[in-house]
């Protein structure tokens, strides 16, 4: 049994950004994931766009974006209510301990508890990204067979995950 506090997901709210901006990614992922500080000013200015904190307990462990437009992750859009997924990571100190599928279960209950009408999620992952890749499978997304070729890092994998809403 684990004595850790509980995974959990919240908007980015001003008082977490310090904390935030001082999470990274080993050096060997730095092609899959932009820096938090670029991201996370992005997402303040983008309409439809919301900077997420993983948290566990209270303390932040990670960030994603979820976006309202999918085009902006697929470069095209999709036939249902979806939600894109981007720049999702977990602080270098906190990978390696098994907390992936927690946080992304916690990640999926966020997204249908917050938006109902969704009914997935979409994101790409770099085809050399074998240990994301295999984290968001276990999660539940399925591989469309689609390459995104957009990518600052070459081409990814266009996954969707569909909700129970």
């Amino acid at each position: 049994m684990s004595s850790l506090p509980a995974i959990r997901v919240a908007l980015a709210q001003a008082p977490l950004h310090a904390q935030l901006l001082q999470l990274r990614v080993r050096p060997d992922q730095d092609d899959f994931v932009s820096p938090v500080a670029v991201t996370l000013a992005d997402a303040l200015v983008c309409e439809g766009s919301e900077p997420m904190a993983i948290l566990l307990g209270d303390r932040p462990i990670g960030f994603y974006r979820l976006e309202e437009s999918v085009r902006s992750i697929a470069g095209h859009d999709v036939d249902w209510p979806a939600l894109g997924l981007r720049s999702f990571f977990i602080d270098q100190a906190w990978q390696g301990r098994g907390l992936g599928s927690a946080v992304m279960a916690a990640v999926i209950d966020d997204v249908e508890t917050r938006h109902p009408g969704i009914e997935a999620l979409v994101l790409t992952v770099n085809c050399r990204n074998a240990p994301a890749l295999a984290l968001y499978l276990r999660a539940g997304f399925a591989d469309t067979g689609e390459l995104h070729l957009g990518g600052r890092a070459g081409p990814q994998h266009l996954l969707v995950r569909k909700l129970r809403n």
